[in-house]
């Protein structure tokens, strides 16, 4: 018998404006905890995040939402030049195609390239990304990064030269 993926949800997604800043900062605040072993604890406290969002990441960053009916927003994309700094999905909407969507948004605003960084505890965004073409290129031992984790940047496409 064949099975088949997850049945496609209705999902729009608009870029997000200042009125947007608490309801991302929510799902970046909510998709973080409920991805406790996989990536480690925020360093930040919630209202700091939300501060910082409503500050410094919308304001200054090209900000995707995607929201579905009687959810609202429920997946939060960030773009800065040729990175993607932020892209969560809630609990509860992951596994429903919503990342692919706004990764795909990515590539069409950024044809030319994009990269970002995991953590490399975060076995299953690595599993992700690998999945729409985006290849390890560099690893650290998070000395660079807030949270002191191991990390790996990737690009799409691939490049010979980081």
């Amino acid at each position: 018998m064949a099975t088949s993926g997850p049945a496609r949800i209705d999902v729009t997604v608009r870029r997000a404006g200042d009125e947007d800043a608490a309801v991302v900062a929510d799902v970046l605040i909510t998709s973080r905890l409920a991805s406790s072993g996989a990536i480690p604890p925020g360093v930040h406290a919630d209202d700091d995040v939300r501060g910082w969002v409503r500050s410094t990441l919308v304001p200054e960053s090209e900000v995707w939402v995607a929201e579905v009916p009687d959810a609202g927003v429920v997946a939060v994309l960030a773009l800065s030049d040729d990175w993607i700094d932020q892209l969560y999905v809630a609990p509860g909407h992951t596994g429903q195609g919503i990342g692919t969507r706004l990764v795909d948004l990515a590539r069409r605003r950024r044809p030319e390239g994009l990269q970002l960084w995991t953590f490399a505890s975060n076995v299953g965004a690595q599993r992700f990304y690998e999945r729409h073409g985006f290849v390890a290129v560099e690893t650290t031992d998070g000395s660079g990064n807030e949270e002191g984790a191991p990390d790996i940047r990737y690009v799409w496409p691939r490049r010979d030269s980081p």
